[in-house]
C-alpha cells in the first residue's frame, strides 16, 4: 500500500535491527524500558527464524527506511471458532509523525485479518495515551468496556 512516499509491507528478517530499534523506541515512550529485554537477537529468531513465529510484523517505509511498525500476532481459537488478530505494538518514530502512517499500517492489518478470516482485532491502549485512543477512535474503533484485563507477573 502506497500513499505519497510511504510503503507498508511484511517485515523481512534484514529488518530485525530496525525493528529492535523502534521496539526500544516505544519502550521508551510507554516507560517499560527499565524491564525491555528484547534484543536484535530476539527479533531475528522469534519473528523470523522459528516456525511458526511468536509474532507478525508490518512495517512502513520512506525512501528505504523503516519509519514505523505494527507488531502482531494470531489468536486461533475464539468462541466464534474464528481466530483473532492481537495488535501487540504500533509504533511511529517521533520524526515521521503526521504523514498517516500509523493509519496506514492499521488499514493493512485489517486486511490482513480479512484474509485469515479473523473475527475481529484487539489491542490495548495506556490510560494516559490520550493520543493513542483519539487516533483509534478516529478509525472507527470502540473501547470495550465489558472486560478488565488481568495479568500475572511471573
Amino acid at each position: 500500500m502506497k500513499s505519497s512516499t510511504i510503503t507498508v509491507r511484511k517485515a523481512a528478517v534484514a529488518d530485525s535491527e530496525r525493528l529492535w530499534e523502534l521496539m526500544r523506541e516505544l519502550a521508551i515512550f510507554e516507560k517499560y524500558i527499565d524491564v525491555f529485554a528484547i534484543t536484535p537477537e530476539i527479533v531475528k529468531e522469534s519473528g523470523f527464524i522459528k516456525s511458526p513465529p511468536d509474532f507478525h510484523c508490518l512495517v512502513a517505509e520512506e525512501n528505504r527506511l523503516i519509519v514505523g511498525i505494527l507488531v502482531y500476532y494470531f489468536i486461533p481459537y475464539t468462541a466464534q471458532n474464528k481466530p483473532a488478530i492481537y495488535m501487540k505494538e504500533l509504533y511511529v518514530d517521533k520524526n515521521y509523525r503526521g504523514k498517516r502512517i500509523g493509519e496506514q499500517l492499521m488499514c493493512v492489518l485489517k486486511k490482513q485479518a480479512e484474509i485469515h478470516n479473523c473475527i475481529q482485532v484487539k489491542w490495548t491502549v495506556a490510560p494516559w495515551n490520550e493520543g493513542g485512543k483519539r487516533f483509534y477512535e478516529r478509525l472507527g474503533a470502540i473501547e470495550n468496556t465489558e472486560w478488565l484485563n488481568y495479568e500475572w507477573t511471573i
